[in-house]
């Protein structure tokens, strides 16, 4: 919800964006406004090969541009959202393919003259695996999102302390989420033992945009959490320019 909400966001601040959706449970295509329907299990399936040595590799000729050209799917705003793939009953084994895929071109993504001035946005799913394996490459922005629990904290602590421990991985910031009370981001604060740079309270219309498939922007734009992600942005684009943001849980 937070990153989609934020790319469409910075999409009417004029930006070209690309989003890029690593996490394999569904969320960040209905969080754009696309609707279930663009939640597809493989779609980068054909564009990655096992080579004669078992090891993966992109097909020939598909490179960062081609793979966003081809594969993305258009959100409202004109959004770009370029997904990994969602896990399907037979698990990982059968989107294989799609997973190397999209590894393969996030870590092209940087270097790729056409997005120089795009803003990216990136979701990757809870916990620090993925930011162990840098699905987030492109990220210069890193945005830890945190309950007020000690479950959510323990983790955050260690998605932070994943990420700050690898050479050039840019800003790490702390997000309150899902905030009911006013001591809640203090709780936060204390159980991290870092400040955080913005607070989302928890929010019914989210869970109501949920139950409905739909985006929070398009549900109710001026719902309490939407303004809170607007301020946001704002913040995130007031320091430095928001190219690449990537967020987790």
């Amino acid at each position: 919800m937070v990153a989609g909400t934020a790319a469409r966001l910075l999409a009417r601040r004029g930006h070209r964006v690309l989003c890029l959706d690593s996490d394999l449970m569904p969320g960040l295509a209905r969080s754009l406004g696309l609707g279930g329907g663009a939640d597809v299990a493989s779609p980068l399936g054909d564009a990655a090969e096992r080579g004669e040595d078992g090891r993966w590799r992109l097909k020939k000729g598909v490179g960062p541009v081609r793979a966003v050209r081809r594969y993305a799917a258009v959100a409202p705003d004109g959004v770009q959202l370029l997904q990994s793939g969602k896990l399907p009953p037979e698990g990982t084994a059968a989107i294989m393919s799609s997973l190397q895929a999209y590894y393969k071109v996030v870590h092209r993504l940087p270097r790729a003259r056409t997005f120089a001035d795009w803003a990216m946005v990136g979701d990757l799913p809870a916990g620090p695996r993925q930011a162990a394996s840098n699905w987030a490459p492109f990220a210069e922005t890193f945005l830890i999102l945190v309950e007020p629990t000690w479950q959510s904290a323990l983790t955050a602590r260690r998605v932070a302390r994943v990420v700050r421990s690898r050479e050039g991985s840019g800003t790490v910031s702390l997000v309150a989420n899902k905030v009911a009370e006013p001591t809640d981001v203090g709780r936060v604060e204390e159980l991290v033992g870092e400040a955080v740079v913005g607070a989302i309270p928890a929010d019914e219309r989210v869970r109501e945009a949920e139950r409905a498939g739909a985006a929070l922007l398009d549900h109710d734009p001026s719902s309490p959490a939407a303004r809170a992600i607007e301020r946001l942005v704002d913040e995130l684009a007031s320091g430095v320019p928001p190219r690449a943001i990537a967020s987790a849980k």
